[in-house]
Order: structure tokens, then sequence, then C-alpha cells
């Protein structure tokens, strides 16, 4: 498998995973107040940074030992 193939498989779970786990995890961990502010853009950007980092290595490591057991 080529290395571009690589990136766009990594590419694509990560966003994948990230999606999920952002639509699922954020609504319980940021409770969303009636006016929001600055602080509270700060939270879910930060929080959706977190799980698109993760949701990469995650998806980096997968694709490699899929790769790996061939």
């Amino acid at each position: 498998m080529s290395d571009d193939t690589q990136k766009r498989l990594i590419s694509i779970l990560a966003t994948a995973i990230a999606f999920v786990l952002a639509s699922r995890l954020a609504e319980d961990l940021v409770e969303q107040p009636e006016v929001r502010g600055v602080g509270d853009d700060v939270k879910e950007a930060l929080l959706q940074a977190s799980f698109s980092l993760v949701s990469t290595i995650v998806a980096s490591v997968l694709i490699r030992w899929v790769i790996g057991r061939r």
C-alpha cells in the first residue's frame, strides 16, 4: 500500500473517529449554558482538538497494524 493511500485512510478513519467521539462525548463533558461565552468556545475547541489528536493516533496505529498483518 502506498504512502499516499495510507495517509488518506488515516485521515478518513481519524475524521470518523473524531466525529463519533465529539458527537457522543461532548454533550456529556461540556454543559451547555443558556448564553455561551468565549470560555465555552475555548472549552469546545480544546475538546475537539483533543478528539482530533487522539483519533489521528488511533487511526494511524490501526492502519499500520492492519498493514503489518499482511
